[in-house]
């Protein structure tokens, strides 16, 4: 496809009370070296100043459309503006981040190098930490930076299935809009933040055919700040990681999904989603027990015996869990990939943060009662 410069780009802002941020994002979309956006500012119930914000910025830039509607949730927002979009492509910035200026443009001039058709551009980010004051915030290269080359050629997502492991990260990327109407691509609208991304994760990266990879982060995300996920005032939050992998489990076996590698690396999160929620809310919660029952019941054993990136004594947790005997699990393949983490951990970010991710991983367990 071309990188023509007057090639259109949706741009979707989900809005939901975040008046503080909501000017450092808009400023940052507005400053594309690419000049030829649609930025479809959705307005989903906010009671604070955002609506006026963003009238305010379209008042002065006509690329600026805005729609005001009651509050609905991030998916059905998101859906409002794919419905809306008239570009060739889509991307979705969140609110509270911002992107750096040339990132369309060197989206676009990327897939300028394919003969064909590509369906997704996607990069890593830079992770915002401690953002809630000025003193304490540090920005840091995501997990995703240098864990795949830039790309030579399009791929599927079973080729790289790492794309799946790690955040869902949705807005590190842009979508080719006919592809997404073409597989009737959509949000499903939870209430409230919900983690619809994930599930839309799961939809776009296992149905596109030509996936490509710009080893180069553009996007500055707000990260959760230290705390702020613990204790868990409802039983539907508490439950929410789970509900969320379970609604992923579905799409793939909806689509047919049956490689390996793709489970796997759906796997992975599970496990990740599982020992969060145990950290955050205890094992002593029984929604926490309940889900994690129900989700490693959904896992096939042989496979996350033969997973090489899962600690063992996760693993031993998941066989124990289920009432399975407990395999011996060989130290060999672990201790290499923890070797290719540090690794890759030491480029990202030097030595203190890689003692603190060991100091994590190697814990004999995460159990609250053990």
């Amino acid at each position: 496809m071309s990188s023509d410069p007057t090639t259109l780009v949706s741009v979707i802002v989900p809005i939901c009370n975040v008046q503080k941020y909501l000017a450092e994002c808009l400023e940052s979309i507005l400053a594309q070296t690419h000049r030829e956006l649609e930025v479809i500012c959705i307005n989903d119930g906010s009671k604070d100043a955002s609506l006026a914000i963003i009238q305010n910025y379209a008042a002065r830039d006509s690329r600026i459309v805005v729609v005001d509607k009651p509050n609905e949730g991030y998916g059905a927002t998101c859906n409002r503006g794919l419905e809306m979009a008239h570009g060739q492509w889509v991307s979705i910035v969140e609110p509270d981040d911002w992107i750096a200026p040339t990132m369309y443009e060197d989206m676009l001039a990327f897939t300028g190098r394919f003969s064909q058709s590509v369906d997704i551009v996607k990069t890593p980010w830079i992770d915002i930490c401690e953002w809630d004051c000025p003193s304490t915030q540090y920005a840091r290269k995501s997990d995703m930076c240098g864990r795949v080359k830039t790309s030579a050629t399009p791929f599927s997502i079973a080729q790289n299935p790492v794309l799946m492991e790690l955040h869902p990260s949705i807005w590190s990327a842009i979508y080719r809009t006919d592809f997404l109407r073409q597989n009737r691509i959509k949000f499903i609208p939870f209430p409230g933040a919900g983690w619809a991304d994930n599930p839309f994760l799961v939809e776009t990266l296992c149905q596109a055919k030509a996936i490509v990879y710009l080893d180069k982060p553009y996007y500055n995300y707000r990260c959760d700040l230290p705390g702020s996920t613990l204790h868990h005032a409802t039983d539907e939050a508490v439950a929410r990681p789970f509900d969320r992998w379970i609604d992923m489990m579905h799409v793939l076996e909806r689509l047919g999904v049956t490689d390996e590698r793709i489970i796997a690396a759906h796997y992975v999160r599970a496990f990740n989603y599982t020992f969060g929620a145990i950290h955050d809310d205890g094992w002593d919660n029984p929604v926490v027990k309940a889900k994690t029952r129900e989700v490693f019941g959904m896992m096939d054993s042989e496979l996350v015996k033969a997973m090489r990136n899962v600690a063992p004594h996760r693993k031993r947790f998941f066989f124990e869990e289920r009432g399975l005997e407990v395999p011996r699990f060989p130290i060999g393949p672990w201790v290499r990939h923890l070797s290719g983490e540090t690794v890759h951990t030491l480029k990202n970010d030097g030595l203190g943060r890689v003692v603190k991710r060991a100091g994590r991983v190697l814990r004999p367990t995460e159990r609250k009662d053990i």
